[in-house]
């Protein structure tokens, strides 16, 4: 993938992103004006609301790990953390998130896009834990049991090619073009009970 491809795909998904948020964001507000007005909650209501704060918190995250980052551009802790935290806001992953300097958008694109690779790794769930040390990031998933991706993570360090990528797979190419911008190089250990990516 070269620069321009992946600047396009980032372009792309800025747009898409954009476009989505505000129909998503009115059906909320629309939402919250019935539950004023008096409509009682119902099973069909929750079920409508839930699926409009899900489909806002993927847009939120997909925007932050899939769009456009700039120099210069920075992305607080605080927001960092409240996109993860509402994207697992269902319980199946926990989330631990230590960081308290703020990144550059381009490094906290970086550490979703980390996340979304590691999480590809708990099947059933666990406990996503994210630190910083300086300059230096680390994202650890652990699990009572991990999902073998040897060659997507030989991929993400660059010791393979990353061909034939199912699209639940792209954050792997999009993090490795990422951290070859950024002069980093991904780096992964792996266990049965765990698996950690530094950058």
């Amino acid at each position: 993938m070269t620069d321009h491809t992946a600047n396009v795909a980032a372009l792309i998904g800025s747009r898409i992103c954009h476009d989505l948020i505000s129909p998503v964001g009115a059906v909320t507000n629309g939402l919250e004006l019935l539950a004023m007005s008096g409509v009682g909650d119902s099973p069909e209501l929750s079920l409508v609301n839930s699926s409009a704060a899900d489909a806002s918190a993927r847009i939120r995250l997909f925007r932050l790990a899939f769009g456009t980052a700039s120099d210069g551009q920075s992305t607080s802790c605080d927001e960092l953390q409240r996109v993860l935290a509402d994207h697992y806001a269902d319980g199946r992953i926990n989330l631990r998130f230590h960081p308290t300097e703020d990144p550059s958008r381009k490094i906290a694109k970086a550490v979703v896009l980390a996340v979304l690779c590691v999480e590809q790794s708990l099947p059933v769930g666990g406990v996503i834990d994210i630190s910083a040390d300086g300059d230096s990031w680390n994202i650890t998933g652990t699990s009572e049991r991990i999902r073998e991706r040897a060659p997507l993570w030989a991929g993400l360090q660059g010791d393979a090619p990353l061909d034939d990528l199912a699209p639940a797979d792209v954050q792997f190419l999009l993090l490795r073009v990422l951290l070859e911008s950024l002069d980093r190089r991904g780096a992964v250990a792996s266990t049965t009970e765990k698996v950690s990516l530094t950058f």
